[in-house]
């Protein structure tokens, strides 16, 4: 075993190695950061006759009877699996199921502290997309949704599209669809504060993995005016012989201008730039873009386009970083979605729950809008509600509620 290194203020240690220097990064994830807890006195036999045998049997017939009280009686209606193969984790790639546990763990207490919904961390030992499908089904059963996390694309399109359609309960890949919900939101505000529509805008995207694909498809969905997305190639068009199914769809759905080359050259004349790709632009591409242009390099833990250099050019700055203003962060989204669609007990998270949500979030800001604060904190106590009730309520309207 590793030597203890013991903070003399603290007590507390990293564990990692005599040579090492205390970190509190270490001591804070000791022992992991969640535990199961009940909601349940067990206090003498009478309480344990109830929870468990034999009053528990009661219970269980009635759902062999009726499937559905499953939801009522058991912790089903509010429990989310967080599920990853551990090959797209955060900024550091293919780490394996192991090392993705502090990750899913992370996003498990994030359910509960922002949305109140439980959720149980899920590494797979594979990353076969046959496998995964097969064993995300086989686990359904105990969870009332599912959110994939840090899948790698391509494959993560294609186990997210048929998880949805096996399952009736709704699949979630955050990676994705999380971003995506926040961009539209605080570029919906952006919008608003300079006195433009998303009709009005051009985009682009740099990075065509999970995110970039997603956002496209989403910010079409919303009304916006064009966009086109950038591979490490450059520009994902139709004349491209090198496309991936994934990204062949991309080109017929996207770059309605018939750009092609590169990023930077995209760049010239328009008025907003997403980054999901963790790679540089330089300045003269940025200046380049269109007077009271949007520049939302959302890289961690090294933006795009430094927010520095940005501001020379741009009217809304935007990162994913927690220590600038306008922070992209999912946790703004994903726990108030599944609140939500939990809530209303829905089979499926339509684009019309998650374009909800994105309105949802926008309209958090209000009249404080301003060219720092195109989106809330995350540790603005309206904004979980907000998208709960606005998701709950698509999901009624489109017809995916059963309660």
């Amino acid at each position: 075993m590793a030597a203890e290194i013991v903070n003399p203020e603290t007590g507390t240690g990293t564990g990692v190695g005599p040579d090492e220097p205390f970190d509190p990064a270490f001591a804070l994830h000791r022992g992991g950061k969640m535990a199961v807890q009940s909601t349940v006195p067990i206090r003498d036999k009478d309480d344990l006759s109830l929870a468990y045998t034999p009053g528990v049997a009661k219970v269980c017939s009635a759902i062999a009877e009726q499937p559905d009280l499953v939801n009522d009686y058991t912790w089903k209606s509010n429990v989310v699996a967080v599920v990853t193969d551990g090959t797209a984790v955060l900024g550091l790639g293919d780490i394996g199921p192991e090392a993705s546990l502090p990750v899913m763990e992370g996003k498990a207490i994030l359910f509960k502290q922002f949305g109140g919904v439980d959720a149980v961390p899920i590494a797979l030992a594979t990353t076969s997309t046959e496998e995964i499908i097969e064993t995300v089904v086989r686990l359904a059963p105990s969870f009332g949704g599912v959110n994939l996390e840090d899948i790698s694309a391509p494959r993560c399109f294609e186990i997210e599209r048929r998880l949805q359609e096996a399952l009736d309960i709704p699949v979630f890949h955050d990676d994705q669809h999380g971003t995506a919900v926040v961009t539209l939101a605080a570029l919906r505000n952006a919008a608003r504060l300079t006195g433009r529509s998303l009709a009005d805008l051009r985009a682009v995207i740099s990075g065509a993995g999970a995110a970039g694909v997603a956002i496209a498809k989403f910010l079409l969905e919303a009304g916006l005016g064009d966009v086109a997305v950038a591979d490490r190639k450059g520009i994902v068009s139709r004349d491209r012989d090198d496309l991936t199914p994934v990204k062949r769809e991309l080109a017929e759905l996207t770059n309605k201008a018939g750009l092609s080359g590169s990023l930077d050259s995209a760049l010239a004349g328009a008025d907003v730039f997403i980054g999901v790709s963790g790679g540089t632009v330089p300045e003269p591409a940025v200046a380049s873009m269109a007077p009271g242009a949007f520049v939302f390099a959302m890289a961690n833990p090294n933006p795009e386009v430094h927010p520095d250099i940005a501001h020379k050019y741009a009217a809304v700055v935007a990162t994913g970083r927690s220590d600038y203003p306008n922070q992209i962060n999912n946790v703004l989204a994903f726990p108030g979605i599944f609140a939500g669609a939990l809530q209303v007990r829905a089979s499926r998270i339509t684009e019309g729950m998650k374009i909800a949500a994105a309105n949802a979030l926008a309209d958090v800001v209000g009249d404080a809008l301003a060219a720092d604060y195109v989106i809330p904190s995350p540790f603005d106590e309206r904004v979980a509600p907000a998208v709960t009730a606005a998701v709950a309520a698509a999901a009624r309207a489109e017809g995916v509620a059963r309660r």
